[in-house]
């Protein structure tokens, strides 16, 4: 069997070194907060928390890849340094310079790394050349922030985005952004466990209520955590769609939202064997995929411990952790 784990973060260091020489190009200054630590501070005056080592350290990737059983990573950047609020030509320069720096990498290490393409989706227009300069440049799919500066993706205008990810035959990877922790979030470590998943289950009821779904059925969304709440109030979600006004909501999705649930993926990281096996009985085992969430706390150091230890068997898990991610992304 071989192990694809596709929902892994890497910065290539050499993007530290992009951010030093050019980070005024990107409107992106890099801050030394301590000795030989840094972080990005947009030009709108967001800071974000510092690069770690192991998010940016490849040997040490590499190693742990070895230790979890995992063969190959379908890499993305970290969604939190996107600099969708930074002005769109700007922003379209800084993930192209992403993009470039996960190419070289992954054209090193091709045996273990395979990348989704990010993009300035500030800009539908500009977003979906990019995405096509990366699909070229060998790019599997795509990944993208679950929201745009505060912005749920169904209320964005990305139509042009969209139609490009179905023509490329691009998955797209949506992934919670929450640089920032609200108010409510800030301790207990509430931001990674409720504000992240929260960010995925507002996007996703956003993108079937604005008829995204309908408009694109070509369209292949992978969810982070398990799809965050959305597999667990899909009933509150269809009682809405059937009770309430659609000229108050604003919904003109064509069918009730379990009627889309098929048309997502949704990887494995969900900490709890139950959780899994109700997400399984939901979508089915073909809508599932092996994730890790390396380097980040929230993420699943043991991905196949955590399948077996949830009782599924050998066969499901070469499904999820081979058969699917393979089919998806035409490895």
């Amino acid at each position: 069997m071989t192990v694809i784990d596709v929902h892994a973060h890497l910065v290539p260091p050499d993007v530290i070194d992009t951010l030093a020489g050019r980070g005024k190009d990107f409107g992106i200054d890099l801050v030394e907060t301590e000795p030989g630590c840094h972080c990005c501070r947009f030009e709108s005056g967001m800071q974000i928390r510092p690069f770690f080592d192991t998010l940016t350290n490849t040997d040490h990737r590499l190693g742990e890849m070895d230790r979890q059983g995992v063969d190959r990573e379908i890499l993305s950047i970290w969604t939190d340094i996107f600099g969708y609020d930074l002005p769109a030509v700007k922003g379209a320069l800084w993930h192209a310079a992403l993009n470039d720096s996960l190419t070289g990498l992954c054209d090193t290490h091709g045996e273990r790394f395979s990348w989704l393409a990010s993009g300035a989706l500030q800009d539908a227009s500009l977003a979906a050349k990019e995405l096509e300069r990366g699909m070229k440049a060998g790019a599997v799919g795509a990944i993208i922030a679950a929201h745009v500066d505060g912005k749920n993706l169904g209320e964005c205008d990305l139509d042009e985005y969209w139609a490009a990810c179905v023509e490329l035959g691009a998955p797209v990877f949506i992934h919670p952004a929450q640089p920032v922790a609200p108010p409510r979030a800030g301790k207990f470590a509430l931001n990674q466990v409720v504000a992240y998943t929260q960010d995925t289950t507002l996007t996703v009821g956003s993108l079937i209520s604005a008829g995204v779904m309908d408009r694109f059925p070509g369209l292949e969304f992978i969810l982070s955590h398990g799809g965050g709440s959305v597999p667990f109030l899909i009933g509150r979600f269809d009682r809405m769609h059937r009770a309430a006004d659609p000229k108050a909501t604003g919904n003109i999705a064509e069918n009730p939202p379990s009627d889309y649930l098929t048309r997502f993926h949704y990887d494995t990281i969900l900490h709890h064997g139950l959780a899994l096996n109700y997400l399984r009985d939901l979508v089915g085992i073909d809508r599932m995929l092996l994730g890790t969430d390396l380097p980040f706390p929230p993420g699943d150091p043991d991905p196949l411990t955590s399948l077996r230890d949830a009782g599924f068997g050998e066969d499901d898990i070469r499904q999820i952790a081979e058969i699917n991610p393979t089919a998806l992304f035409e490895l």
